[in-house]
This record gives C-alpha cells, sequence and structure tokens, in this order.
C-alpha cells in the first residue's frame, strides 16, 4: 500500500478514487509521565516517552487506513493529514491523533 501527503502519484495513473479513509487513535498521558517530561523540558533533552507514545498512535492510525484502503479494493492512499489534538483530562492528558486521505487505485 503506498501511502503520500501529495494529492496526484508522480509517473503513476490514478485508475479510481474509492473514497476518504480515516484513522484514530488516543493516548492517554499519566500524571508520572507528565511529570517526568516537565523535568526532562526544564534540565533540557527530548522527552522520548511521549515521542514513542506518538509515534505508536500514528502507526495505529495509518495501519487502520490501510486496513480500510484495502478493503475498498485501493492499492494506494494519497492526501494524507495527520492532526494532533490535545483533548485534556482529570489525571492527565488525552492526545487524539487522527489521520485521513484519499483511497485510489493506480497502476
Amino acid at each position: 500500500m503506498l501511502l503520500s501527503s501529495t494529492n496526484t502519484l508522480e509517473n503513476k495513473k490514478i485508475i479510481s478514487y474509492k473514497g476518504i479513509v480515516t484513522g484514530e487513535s488516543l493516548i492517554g498521558a499519566n500524571v508520572y509521565k507528565d511529570l517526568f517530561s516537565g523535568v526532562r523540558d526544564v534540565v533540557g533533552g527530548r522527552t522520548s516517552k511521549y515521542e514513542m507514545e506518538i509515534e505508536k498512535a500514528r502507526d495505529i492510525c495509518t495501519t487502520s487506513m490501510k486496513e480500510k484502503a484495502k478493503k475498498l479494493g485501493a492499492n494506494g492512499i494519497i492526501g494524507i493529514e495527520i492532526s494532533y489534538d490535545n483533548l485534556g483530562g482529570t489525571m492527565g492528558n488525552t492526545i487524539l491523533v487522527s489521520a485521513y486521505g484519499t483511497a485510489i487505485q493506480f497502476e
């Protein structure tokens, strides 16, 4: 399955547009991760725990999109957009990672 953020594929002929496919994933960031992340931000460095969680959530989204596209008979998804939204929460933050694109069939 070919994935692209562009709306066209260079040197490929799009045969048909199958429809929009989506994928969503929630990340629950608990208080302990929040505290650790805050300390890392103060002393410098990257918050690798969050980065790993976001990467996993993004993978869940793209895998879900691929499965939906395959069911539609597509072999590619174009125009992919990924967004990250903080939904808040009482014990920490909940982050929604969502992705969408157009499932296509190309030669």
